[in-house]
């Protein structure tokens, strides 16, 4: 093996930076409102990305695995990053899809194929059973040993690797909010926050009332108890997970314009756009300091 590959670790920048974004909407309302560039850690395994699988890749180099699988829907970018970071580190790669099989891929599972993971596509009543033992054991039977990533990467190793996040801001804020796909980056940051400091989960799929339950069993896993200083907003899936509608697309251009920063329309675009209509319709007092991560 390249030995290069191994130094994966030496090319993520972190801590990644904190910005305060100045924008005319939010000056009637008082509200303080800084980003923390997650995005920029790495091109390939940004953010919350990275704290979720760094863990878990040194977990299966010391279980001795060589391949891992893993679960998601076409526009994964926790696929993308997995694929990446198995390129980079010498472990091979498979990507287990939600539905049919994808005759031209789209740009998500294209880059994922280039950086070597080998696609298997589940009918989504059997994707439902993902985590059941026969699933699994026919997928091991296809692939031989692998090490298993959930979906969207969030167990209890990769919760550990995202409250790590909080440490890395060394200025004072009240409130903090991420987007939220299965709960683990809210889960790791609501477990490292101080006693007056809350998380706000911005969920990017329909029906994502079960991520409360979800959020509170990662916490456990990971830290032994689940904490009470969050909450989910579940009012802007813009129709679901990798669903948009105008109104988002409107948002992410003027975002642009007035900032140069794109923000990914699957995750962060929900949650800015949000977390603007949330301050608009006056959810924070005047004064409150919020940084929004973008991964």
């Amino acid at each position: 093996m390249n030995p290069s590959k191994r130094d994966l670790a030496s090319l993520i920048r972190l801590p990644s930076p904190l910005v305060e974004l100045r924008d005319a909407r939010l000056e009637p309302y008082g509200v303080e409102l800084l980003l923390k560039r997650d995005d920029l850690t790495h091109p390939e395994v940004p953010g919350n990305k990275w704290r979720k699988l760094r863990y878990n890749l040194e977990a299966a180099r010391e279980q001795g695995f060589t391949r891992l699988l893993t679960f998601g829907g076409a526009f994964s970018n926790h696929l993308r990053a997995t694929a990446a970071a198995g390129h980079y580190l010498g472990f091979e790669s498979v990507g287990v899809i939600r539905g049919e099989e994808h005759q031209q891929l789209n740009d998500s599972l294209a880059y994922a194929t280039s950086r070597g993971m080998v696609l298997t596509y589940l009918d989504r009543a059997t994707y439902r059973r993902k985590t059941e033992p026969d699933v699994l054991a026919a997928l091991e039977e296809q692939f031989g040993p692998c090490y298993v990533l959930p979906e969207g990467g969030s167990n209890g190793l990769a919760v550990r690797g995202c409250a790590e996040l909080v440490a890395e801001i060394t200025t004072d804020f009240d409130v903090i909010c991420c987007a939220c796909g299965t709960g683990g980056t809210l889960a790791g940051i609501a477990a490292s926050l101080g006693r007056e400091q809350r998380a706000i989960g911005f969920a990017v799929l329909k029906g994502g009332q079960f991520l409360g339950d979800e959020v509170r069993r990662l916490q456990r896993e990971a830290f032994g108890e689940a904490t009470s200083n969050w909450a989910i907003d579940y009012d802007f899936h813009f129709g679901g997970y990798a669903k948009r509608r105008p109104e988002l697309d409107a948002f992410i251009t003027d975002f642009v314009a007035r900032h140069g920063i794109r923000p990914d329309w699957v995750y962060e675009a929900k949650m800015l756009y949000g977390l603007f209509a949330r301050i608009e319709a006056g959810a924070f007092p005047p004064g409150t300091r919020i940084v929004a991560v973008l991964s």
